[in-house]
């Protein structure tokens, strides 16, 4: 073998092992960036569901479960609701209530108007999220 051929073979080898380290590490980078945004999308999913659990408890208070002994129902204006069971534990719903009543005929109509608000994380930390359902909602038969 010729002296001057003694070390042909080590650059290709040099070259194929930085192009497959590189190739490495994109396709690292590719499955973490997917794994992350399955984990928001599930969170976002779980969020909506918290904002719509407290437009139906708003509901529930304002339209029936809220009622007094005279028939009377409540529209509490702000709660607070930390969810604390199974997929929705964690996550903190504020849900906003006004009533508006509309004279008619042969009574008065109460017109609901909900909002949920329900988050989870601390804001601008990567496992923030925040999702907010409204819903009108009235008592008339």
């Amino acid at each position: 073998m010729d002296r001057q051929m003694a070390g042909f073979a080590l650059i290709p080898a040099l070259f194929l092992i930085v192009v497959l380290g590189a190739l490495a590490v994109v396709a690292i980078r590719v499955g973490t960036g997917q794994q992350q945004t399955v984990t928001m999308s599930l969170l976002q999913a779980r969020a909506l569901s918290a904002a719509q659990t407290g437009i139906e408890w708003g509901a529930y208070k304002a339209l029936g479960g809220g009622c007094n002994a005279s028939g009377t129902c409540s529209c509490v204006a702000s709660t607070t609701l930390t969810l604390t069971e199974a997929a929705l534990k964690g996550f903190t719903v504020i849900v906003t209530c006004a009533a508006v009543t509309f004279s008619t005929v042969p009574a008065a109509t109460i017109s609901y108007v909900l909002n949920s608000a329900a988050t989870s994380g601390l804001y601008g930390q990567p496992g923030y999220v925040r999702r907010v359902v409204s819903g009108t909602y009235t008592n008339a038969s």
